[in-house]
């Protein structure tokens, strides 16, 4: 499928961001040989924690789901908006695909899978409880994992601090006490959040935003511990640029040795776009994009890959099966709506009595949205 409305890919040797000029808020990446995968937060929509591939970091398409149904399940029978699936990260290890989610409301979650096109196995609760937000985590060479995560002020009461702790080897629970590693508001970096944690040439990394969604900038922080203390800087900002933000994402090393870095930039009712910077690491710290400024234009990734291709936008309805750049308000029921192959998608208008008042759409679950 190739857009009519936005084609990131110049045929050039070049490309402009956004590379997906659609809602994929708080993107995060992952390598497995010549694939590149992608999620990014779903909140309470179903199915949730979309999976997307390229081939080449431009050329992306929508190809899965890892959750069918939103945990805790019961829960997201009825619109729950601004909770569920925040702020995901995506990591291949050891032949396996994980995916890590914070929910405000009930703790960090995990889900896993062999192969990331196929079926994810069941949610696993990794640690319960209130605030916990963007969670990543990081295998060791020594196999132990850490995960570090932020706070939610919404929830718990503060947030621009990050905290690491020790995971079990599988990744399945937290075996570890919490210890803060970063005080933004100490810093002068209001509302750090959103980190990524990685391990390079000896030294612990997290990568994280600060100072709000539409103005903040990108930091960089390294210790040779995991639980610090660190050092950090700010590698990426909108400086003399248009771009706002440039907000939350995720660092990706490919396999002809370059650095790139998507992220997202806010763009109010348009939603949360996907760009992609170059990153260069000579100095010992990654610098994104142009000296920290961030490109609108820039030559694409080295890749074999030639295909241009788009996330789906249009859909004719004539499969037995429901396009997948459909959601719903929550999770689904066959109540709601059922696929036809005649040209048409059955959507079923009633009003369920628990609503009440349903004039407001925004509290109606049976809501078919792109």
């Amino acid at each position: 499928y190739v857009s009519k409305v936005w084609v990131p890919d110049q045929k050039d040797g070049t490309y402009i961001n956004p590379i997906i000029h659609a809602d994929y808020s708080d993107p995060d990446v992952c390598a497995a040989g010549d694939d590149f995968y992608m999620t990014a937060s779903s909140f309470g929509c179903a199915p949730g924690l979309p999976i997307l591939h390229s081939k080449d970091l431009v050329n992306w398409r929508l190809a899965n789901y890892a959750l069918k149904e939103i945990e805790p399940t019961g829960f997201f029978n009825a619109p729950q908006h601004g909770k569920g699936v925040w702020a995901p990260s995506i990591r291949y290890h050891n032949g396996e695909f994980f995916i890590y989610w914070g929910d405000p409301d009930w703790g960090i979650f995990m889900v896993k899978t062999k192969d990331p096109l196929g079926e994810w196995e069941k949610p696993v609760l990794v640690k319960a409880g209130k605030g916990m937000i963007d969670p990543t985590p990081l295998w060791d060479e020594d196999g132990r994992c850490y995960l570090v995560n932020g706070w939610a002020n919404s929830r718990i009461g503060f947030n621009g601090v990050l905290t690491v702790r020790e995971l079990s080897a599988d990744g399945t629970r937290a075996i570890g006490e919490p210890c803060i590693v970063f005080d933004g508001d100490a810093t002068g970096n209001v509302t750090t959040e959103g980190p990524k944690f990685y391990k390079r040439d000896g030294w612990y990394w997290i990568l994280c935003p600060a100072g709000g969604v539409a103005g903040g900038w990108q930091l960089a922080m390294r210790s040779k511990s995991p639980y610090g203390p660190y050092e950090w800087k700010r590698v990426l900002e909108r400086g003399k640029t248009t771009m706002n933000g440039p907000h939350q994402g995720g660092w990706i090393h490919t396999k002809y040795g370059e650095d790139w870095f998507i992220h997202f930039q806010d763009k109010g009712p348009y939603g949360r776009v996907c760009h992609l910077q170059p990153v260069d690491w000579s100095s010992g710290w990654p610098v994104i994009g142009n000296a920290g400024e961030p490109y609108w234009k820039f030559r694409k990734p080295k890749s074999d890959s030639k295909t241009i291709v788009n996330p789906v936008e249009t859909d004719e309805f004539d499969s037995s099966k429901l396009g997948m750049q459909w959601q719903w308000q929550n999770d689904y029921k066959e109540s709601y709506g059922q696929a036809t192959s005649m040209g048409f998608f059955r959507l079923f208008t009633y009003a369920l009595p628990e609503l009440g008042d349903v004039s407001n759409l925004w509290y109606v679950p049976n809501m078919l949205l792109q």
